[in-house]
């Protein structure tokens, strides 16, 4: 798949239009702000200390040979020429390859607006060019507005790591949930 690659417009919840496309080199330094301004907000994802803009290189030059390569699809939601979601597909391994890791992100203001369910409707028409026939993602337990999305979506919740994330100081669930894709 190449860098820039339209894929869909629509409208959400608020009336904003959306575009989703593949990621291109000049997102950079809104890609750079997009990530900071999750962990400024201590938004429920892994990271913790911002990025710097060397690191956000070496982030997007890999995520860009991967997705060029067809080993990973990655998808941003544009609004007003800005990103305000990313979504990204990984195959796992060898015998585990046809397991897919799913990570997604929204910048505070445009969640609950139907984007990223939109981003992952999108994810899932691309998953079978990957060989992913089923979709993983982790989730922190008290994120109760991403969980009911993606049970709406078809996620089946699997299991957990009890304590798996410390966030804000104290110990919370990380919870693993599963889509089987039809093929």
């Amino acid at each position: 798949m190449r860098p820039n690659l339209f894929l869909k417009k629509f409208r959400d919840k608020e009336g904003r239009e959306v575009i989703l496309r593949t990621p291109r080199w000049s997102d950079l330094d809104d890609m750079l702000g997009f990530i900071n301004s999750l962990v400024e907000e201590e938004a429920m994802i892994a990271l913790e200390k911002k990025k710097t803009r060397e690191d956000e290189i070496n982030w997007v030059a890999d995520n860009l040979k991967q997705l060029e390569k067809n080993q990973h699809m990655s998808i941003v939601a544009e609004v007003d020429s800005h990103m305000v979601g990313s979504c990204e597909l990984t195959p796992r391994f060898e015998r585990l390859k046809h397991y897919g890791r799913l990570g997604i992100a929204l910048r505070d203001g445009y969640r609950d607006a139907g984007i990223g369910q939109e981003m992952m409707k999108e994810m899932e028409k691309h998953a079978s060019r990957l060989g992913v026939e089923f979709i993983a993602l982790e989730v922190f337990s008290i994120n109760y507005n991403a969980i009911h999305v993606y049970e709406k979506l078809g996620y089946k919740k699997v299991g957990s790591y009890p304590d798996g994330v410390k966030y804000r100081g104290e110990y919370v669930d990380s919870l693993h949930m599963v889509k089987r894709l039809v093929i």
